[in-house]
């Protein structure tokens, strides 16, 4: 018997920190179209920080997402387009707004201990006729018992599919195995995963979540997508080819693509920087790294030493502030010493 496994891709949205924000609609018009032609069931546009993260503590988009959107949906063809929103940015008006504009799913993001902040968003999805999706970031800050509670609330709003979210790329294969397969024992939904590369696990990681019951499972074209990316959705098709999935995605034009159509715009390798290393070995929010080295180069402080600091605090999506007055503590300290 074939084992189904849907592949969403992430390179339009994750990939937009990578991208400092600044997709051109041409580019989202290429990319959308060859993810289509690919046959790929779900694609993600928004901001990197999701609806409404357009502002100046994210960073301004050089687009408007939601014309993003629309150019998307032109081009796309059967593919269906997903949204991020994070409550307490994204607000009703703009999930609305995106549904006009072509969206067909909304993934509620919340970290992995505040699923309780999603209700109102989760039920405004399923009433506006959305694929509905709970995503748990920075999965690797709570024990499993924790995320199992966190996920049964996000079932109770009406969630369809709940996501285990390494946002830091900082899980090793048995833990992201153990929290999936706990979440697919406690809760009825179909269970995904998101990785990062940071430790260079992202593709060894999903195939442990697929092995304890994911379904769906994130990846990025080219990797591109914050810290050192995402798993790569072209390898990730082949792979799980391999092992007999089957994801209904064309894996040629995947790697075509991903290689003339992404390739040319990507502003830096995805490899594996000491920074994103240390990102993922310190347990820091991915979409952090540019602004860690904007404040380590404005400070002149060795940007590792934010990072480490960054993990012990256990800062969080939205605490962007934390990263200047950390590098500036830094500084002023070896001034005294």
């Amino acid at each position: 018997m074939t084992k189904q496994l849907t592949v969403l891709d992430v390179t339009l949205r994750d990939g937009s920190h990578s991208m400092r924000h600044a997709f051109t609609e041409q580019q989202v018009r290429d990319v959308a179209r060859g993810l289509g032609e690919a046959k790929v069931k779900y694609f993600e546009v928004s901001h990197g920080d999701g609806l409404g993260g357009s502002s100046l503590q994210y960073g301004f988009s050089k687009v408007d997402e939601l014309k993003l959107i629309e150019a998307a949906k032109e081009e796309c063809g059967d593919a269906a387009i997903s949204v991020l929103i994070l409550p307490g940015i994204g607000l009703k008006e703009d999930l609305k707004n995106a549904v006009k504009a072509g969206a067909k799913m909304a993934r509620v993001a919340t970290h992995v201990t505040e699923a309780n902040v999603a209700g109102q968003h989760i039920y405004l999805s399923r009433e506006l006729g959305l694929k509905t999706v709970g995503f748990l970031m920075m999965a690797h800050m709570a024990p499993t018992s924790v995320i199992v509670e966190q996920a049964k609330l996000f079932e109770s709003y009406g969630a369809e599919i709940i996501y285990v979210t390494d946002s830091a790329g900082a899980m090793l294969p048995h833990e992201v195995k153990e929290r999936v397969a706990a979440l697919k024992s406690h809760v009825s939904c179909e269970i995904g995963f998101h990785a990062h590369n940071n430790l260079s696990l992202a593709m060894a990681n999903t195939m442990a979540a697929v092995e304890a019951g994911a379904t769906y499972v994130d990846g990025s074209l080219r990797c591109l997508g914050a810290g050192s990316g995402n798993t790569q959705t072209e390898v990730m098709v082949a792979v799980f080819n391999r092992l007999g999935y089957e994801t209904g995605i064309d894996l040629y034009r995947t790697i075509d693509v991903a290689n003339e159509v992404v390739a040319p715009f990507m502003p830096r390798s995805q490899e594996i920087t000491g920074s994103s290393l240390m990102m993922g070995y310190a347990g820091v929010y991915s979409s952090f790294l540019l602004f860690t080295q904007e404040a380590a180069k404005k400070y002149n402080v060795d940007e590792r030493e934010i990072l480490v600091e960054l993990g012990k605090m256990k800062a969080v999506g939205g605490q962007e502030d934390l990263i200047a007055e950390i590098a500036r503590n830094i500084a002023n300290a070896k001034q005294t010493v």
